[in-house]
Parts: structure tokens; sequence; C-alpha cells
């Protein structure tokens, strides 16, 4: 099921420079969250397994299955929204687990995302955004008028957003060491900047709904594309300086002018 990963010499550089204790590895099949079988056949190639946990009362009573799975004791890999690669700090030595789903993309965009993956840990931010929003993630619950899976997109995009404003000053240094990495970093940015401009106008025509246009927004905030409103005022020092509390006043302002 897993195998370790042979990796560019710019992605080894990266891991030795931000993440050297982590292993990368391929995954045989694809997932968004592995069952718990195949969970646990991560203790095969790591020393030791600590599940993540999260009290109860940080979830609204409606939440996600999948959401009430994770923040239980119960060890849980890999959660919608996690894209091609995925990282974890439940195993020792942590893991960054590349899906097959990604082969046939470029090579140079994958080792960008491999690369973006061992940047996000050694930032030290949460996995998930659970830990991120913690305690208050009822409160975004209420603020933001969508059913319960359309919530969880929402905050899973904030969540990627306020990691992207950090991520961002470290993919821009790669000009100078890494190249073919800044390069893959750019370029996913211009393919992103036509959809990002427009999202307002395909939110008005319906032809996008708002978790979907959450979600392409925060996407563009790492690769640093100018957003349109409402989602210019999460590309500021005020989101990556206050975080949780910022992004819930954003949901509470953007829905309420929503109705209006």
């Amino acid at each position: 099921m897993f195998e370790a990963r042979a990796l560019s010499a710019a992605v080894d550089a990266v891991r030795e420079s931000h993440a050297p204790d982590v292993r990368v590895l391929n995954c045989e099949r694809d997932f968004e969250t592995l069952n718990p079988a195949r969970a646990e056949d991560l203790g095969l190639v790591v020393d030791s397994l600590e599940p993540a946990s999260y009290p109860a009362a940080w979830l609204p009573e409606d939440a996600p299955t999948l959401l009430a799975r994770y923040a239980s004791s119960e060890l849980t890999i890999g959660m919608p929204g996690d894209g091609s690669v995925a990282w974890t700090r439940q195993t020792e030595p942590p893991l960054v687990l590349v899906k097959p789903r990604v082969e046939g993309s470029p090579d140079a965009f994958i080792d960008f995302l491999i690369a973006e993956a061992l940047v996000q840990l050694d930032l030290g931010v949460p996995e998930h955004f659970i830990g991120f929003f913690e305690e208050s993630y009822p409160d975004l619950d209420r603020a933001v008028e969508l059913d319960p899976n359309g919530t969880y997109q929402v905050a899973a995009a904030l969540y990627d957003g306020w990691v992207g404003l950090q991520t961002r000053e470290v993919f821009a240094e790669w000009h100078d060491n890494h190249p073919d990495l800044a390069d893959a970093w750019q370029d996913a940015g211009t393919r992103l900047e036509d959809r990002v401009s427009d999202l307002p106008r395909a939110v008005a025509r319906g032809d996008t709904d708002f978790a979907d246009a959450t979600e392409l927004a925060c996407a563009a905030i790492k690769h640093a594309i100018e957003l349109p409103a409402p989602f210019a005022a999460l590309d500021t020092e005020a989101y990556l300086d206050h975080g949780p509390e910022y992004a819930i006043q954003w949901a509470e302002t953007t829905f309420e002018s929503l109705e209006n």
C-alpha cells in the first residue's frame, strides 16, 4: 500500500531544509480518507502512530460524519479537501503521502505539491482546519449559512488561505535556489488567474456556488494572485495575524451582504 518515493534533487533539498525527518511515500490506491485498516498499515512503515483527537464540543451537532470521526480518538488519515498530496503528524516520523491520481501531471507540478507539503509541515500549522478554528468552529458554522458539507468546504478553504499567506513567502524565495519549483508555483498560479478574476460574476450568474468560489479564491492566495471582493479581505496581514477570529468575522460580514 505504501512505499518510499524517490525525490528529485530540488524536492530533497527542500525536505532537508524544512523537514528532514519526514518520509515521503507513494500510495498504491487513491483516497480521501484511508479506511481504518489501511491507516493502521502505516504502522508497518513508521515508528509509532498517535491519532489526533479534539473535544466533541468543538463540533456543531450536524457536523459531517468524517469530521466527527477525525475529531475522535480513531486514527483518521486524510480528509476531503487534502488534494493529491497529503501530510500527517499522526505518525512518527511525519509523512507526506502522494496519491496515484497525481500521476500524469507534469513532474514539475508534482514536485511543487510535495515541496509545498514539506513547507507546511515545517510551519507547524495544524493538520486540519479543526485544529485552526478549535472551539470557535461552531461560531463559523452559525456565520456560514450553508449546509454542513458547504460549511466544511468553506472552513477548509479559509484554513488553506491562512496557510497560503505563510507558504508563499517561502515559495518566492525559490527563484534563487530552486528555480524549477518556483516556475511550477508561478505556472499553477497563472492557470488560476482568469478563473479567480471572474468569481464574483460566476457566483452572481449561479455558475459557481459560494463554497466553490471560496475554495478557489483561497487556493489562489498561496500564488499571490490578486483577489476580487469579498475574498480580497482574506489576503491581508490582519488575517495572518488574527486567523480564526478574522475568518469568522469575514464570514459574518460576507453572508450578511449576500442577503442584502
